[in-house]
């Protein structure tokens, strides 16, 4: 061990005199916050400990990360998952997260085999209009070269002020370019259909069964603009027009799945869309009184079979939109359960809007139409929204993978994609060129129910919740095996340096028996204080060791033993 020069000590009477100082100053500050007591009364100790840390820390502090280590201090004490603090510097992401707005090219980019590539411009992007194509790998910015940057480190070199360039570098397959782009303030799309149009423009394509006329709309996120997207999609595949008017829409699927959420009143402008009555959704909080959102017939579209898919990272507004539908009986839902986030967040601008600080806090809970919260917590047995009886329809993770794949392809730009050139909405076709068995499931139901008029009840409906639930349970456990591989990983790790550190580690250790001791099948009998046995129980593994390293347990001594 290195030896350290050791500092002299204080003098007594130096020593003395500083615990005087400090003594006086301590008292003082008592007394002062003895004297308030006003509202601010709260803050005493706090600028009490500012001013101490900013005197004496042996490190000079940043106040600024003082200010916001104390902020979020106070956010973690309220047990709120979603409160977050959102500094200035990260206020322009939090805007674009929030708003899907930000100013930049429009162009949708990644990093493939180490370069940073445009997998695709953005329609009617600056991007898309100055030429720029999917695949293009982007050599420099501004004549910076983007090798060895991160994306996120690329991507805010092509942000920036409205109305100003960036030139780009690009390698087109071979072929270098330079393309200048005039930067614009970009609205991301929420709203997405399931391939673009092979044509000019580029526009998403929404009918994916022609011959029934079954629209498919992807949302991706609840941003501000949503709702108004929605009902155009809706509108252009002719939603507005009666039922039996040619070129109408015979059914719809919406596709939820892996939505997070977001604003909460376009969930409600959407659901209104497709409702003429009932509840949509209910709010309550500590600040606020109940609200009710009924639906309204004004603007109602007319009726159509309506199928929505959602899985477990459908979530918030998402739920409520899927939620409102099922319950009152305006459609069914496809997929898995979702992920059950039931509270409303507000925002709140930090001193003003120059300091671009603001504060995210959950101040309301919302309810569906029957009244259930949403909300997930580890003592509920149900939570968010559940898949109609016998739509239960879990997607491995390889499924997954194949479904992303195919997607990604058809977003694409200018791209070509024979395979969905034609898509005829079969959904024996969807399952083998879409890759998607779930969207083949909802198609299947929409079919149905315009042929006959009445939802179809597949095969196993009458065990849907239970299937949900051990679907639920085989996560959970899976998730605990991974913990339990983990620290069969650490105890082998452990054993292995234990033989190195010899008999001082074993002091260090608890450890209840010889690792060679086999104790599966044998019995673990627990006694009262008074020596009757409680219960005795069979040991149907070999990790009982480990959960009674951290219980309220002891060997005892041979003396004390029987």
């Amino acid at each position: 061990m290195p030896k350290h020069e050791r500092s002299p000590s204080p003098h007594p009477r130096t020593s003395r005199t500083l615990l005087l100082i400090l003594g006086i100053a301590v008292v003082g500050s008592t007394l002062a916050i003895a004297q308030r007591s006003d509202g601010y009364k709260f803050f005493d100790p706090m600028i009490e400990v500012k001013a101490i840390i900013d005197r004496f820390a042996v490190v000079e502090p940043e106040s600024d990360d003082l200010q916001e280590a104390a902020i979020r201090g106070m956010l973690e004490a309220i047990d709120d998952p979603y409160a977050t603090y959102v500094p200035p510097s990260f206020n322009d992401e939090f805007e674009k997260q929030l708003t899907g707005e930000y100013v930049g090219i429009g162009a949708e980019v990644n990093q493939v085999d180490g370069v940073f590539t445009i997998v695709t411009p953005m329609d009617d992007s600056p991007a898309f209009q100055s030429g720029i194509m999917s695949g293009d790998k982007v050599i420099s910015i501004d004549g910076e070269p983007t090798e060895g940057e991160t994306v996120d480190e690329s991507i805010d070199r092509l942000l920036g002020e409205e109305g100003t360039d960036v030139v780009l570098t690009v390698d087109r397959m071979g072929e270098i370019l330079e393309i200048t782009i005039t930067r614009a303030r970009i609205k991301s799309r929420a709203v997405r259909g399931f391939r673009r149009h092979p044509d000019a423009d580029a526009s998403w394509d929404y009918m994916l069964d022609p011959v029934r006329r079954i629209g498919y709309i992807r949302v991706s996120q609840f941003t501000p603009s949503v709702a108004r997207e929605f009902e155009e999609a809706l509108r252009s595949l002719g939603a507005g027009e009666r039922d039996g008017a040619e070129g109408g829409v015979g059914g719809l699927v919406i596709d939820l799945r892996w939505n997070p959420g977001g604003l909460l009143d376009q969930a409600v402008r959407m659901a209104d869309l497709l409702l003429d009555e009932g509840v949509i959704v209910s709010t309550n909080g500590r600040a606020y009184a109940e609200r009710i959102e009924r639906a309204k017939a004004e603007g109602t579209l007319p009726d159509f079979p309506v199928a929505v898919l959602i899985n477990s990272q459908s979530a918030s507004a998402s739920e409520v939109l899927a939620g409102a539908l099922v319950e009152n009986d305006r459609a069914i839902v496809v997929g898995e359960r979702s992920f059950g986030k039931g509270s409303v967040q507000s925002i709140h601008p930090l001193g003003g809007a120059a300091t671009g600080a603001s504060l995210k806090l959950t101040e309301q809970r919302y309810y569906l139409p029957s009244g259930r919260s949403l909300q997930r917590t580890d003592e509920s047995p149900v939570w968010g929204v559940d898949p109609s009886p016998g739509f239960f329809v879990p997607l491995e993770i390889d499924e997954v993978r194949a479904l992303f794949e195919v997607r990604r392809q058809a977003e694409i730009v200018g791209g070509e994609n024979d395979e969905i050139a034609e898509p005829s909405g079969d959904p024996d076709w969807i399952e083998s060129t879409l890759k998607d068995r779930q969207l083949a499931a909802a198609v299947r139901a929409v079919r149905a129910h315009i042929d006959d008029g009445s939802w179809p009840v597949p095969e196993g409906a009458e065990t849907a919740s239970a299937d949900v639930s051990v679907a639920e349970l085989e996560r959970l456990e899976e998730a605990r095996n991974r913990i339990m591989r983990d620290l069969a990983r650490i105890d082998r790790r452990a054993k292995a340096v234990r033989s190195v550190a010899g008999e001082s580690a074993d002091d260090a250790v608890r450890d209840f028996w010889d690792d060679a001791v086999r104790i599966e099948g044998g019995q673990l009998i627990v006694r009262d204080a008074s020596g009757n046995v409680v219960a005795t129980l069979r040991i149907t593994g070999e990790n009982l060791e480990r959960w009674l390293l951290d219980a309220d347990v002891e060997p005892e001594s041979p003396d004390n033993s029987d």
